[in-house]
């Protein structure tokens, strides 16, 4: 029986490099290696929707995107209300995963977690989301902030192969991630964080130091073309982004998966089925 897939997005950090004058770094998080999905694999943060993500009433904390805009850039999206959870759901679980948050002040400014007393303050409203006690929309109606989900930019869409026993929908976004905060993986899901350019993080892949599901290793191949965050932000624009689900295969003593276009792409994934491969 096939797993329906469940809603979920990602989002991809990415920063101006700090080893060299060109070039961009992006933020990937090790996974427990006692987690369901995918153990010990680097992954960018993420996770399923929740109902508050597209309520209507988080439309209004939004920034530059609301309902209607959000289902013009994801069409597909089933219902269609589920469509801005996709920018929601990004930012909230940056926040629960790393302790990015991506939202505003009052005064329009990114917001600022420096102090040690505004860490101290957004480390409890982080644990309290994560084990649902609040909702994202008490934290931003409490501190009287906007999400910044102007900064979040829609790059693919990716489908987990049929075969697989766990299965997500994700939306994967591109943002720019804020000077004044610093990553703090949450210790409980992701146990381990580097910031690291594409290029690198390619060939640790490559050289099996390091273990990714093919949407990280293509994403990578992607950003690996851009020199600066300018440059990846604005291949956003007008972009056409088509639903890629992969089919799992055999090849020779191989597990390969094959691309809607049919391309055949060697991968490593811990949860691909031993028997009754095609």
């Amino acid at each position: 029986m096939v797993v329906k897939p469940r809603d979920a997005a990602t989002v991809v950090p990415i920063r101006k490099s700090c080893h060299s004058e060109d070039g961009i770094e992006v933020l990937i998080v090790l996974r427990h290696p006692k987690s369901k999905f995918v153990p010990g694999y680097y992954v960018y943060p993420g996770g399923r929707l929740d109902e508050g993500d597209y309520s209507s009433e988080i439309e209004n904390f939004c920034t530059d995107i609301d309902h209607k805009k959000a289902q013009r850039l994801i069409k597909d999206a089933f219902p269609s209300e589920k469509a801005l959870g996709a920018w929601v759901a990004g930012i909230r679980e940056t926040f629960e995963e790393v302790g990015l948050l991506l939202a505003y002040e009052e005064d329009g400014a990114l917001i600022s977690l420096n102090s040690e007393e505004r860490r101290e303050k957004f480390s409890a409203y982080r644990r309290s989301l994560y084990e649902g006690k609040i909702k994202l929309k008490d934290i931003l109606k409490e501190e009287g902030l906007m999400l910044a989900t102007d900064r979040l930019h829609y790059f693919s869409h990716w489908i987990t192969p049929e075969l697989l026993p766990l299965r997500y929908d994700v939306r994967f976004f591109i943002a720019e991630m804020p000077e004044n905060q610093v990553v703090m993986h949450d210790g409980v899901e992701l146990i381990k964080h580097v910031w690291i350019s594409p290029q690198d993080a390619l060939y640790e892949y490559e050289q099996k130091r390091i273990d990714m599901v093919l949407p990280t290793v293509m994403t990578l191949g992607e950003l690996s073309k851009y020199r600066t965050v300018g440059d990846v932000i604005l291949s956003t624009y007008k972009k056409d982004i088509p639903a890629i689900l992969t089919k799992m295969s055999r090849l020779d003593d191989r597990f390969v998966e094959v691309m809607p276009d049919g391309r055949v792409i060697t991968c490593r994934h811990p949860e691909y089925p031993q028997e009754d491969m095609p």
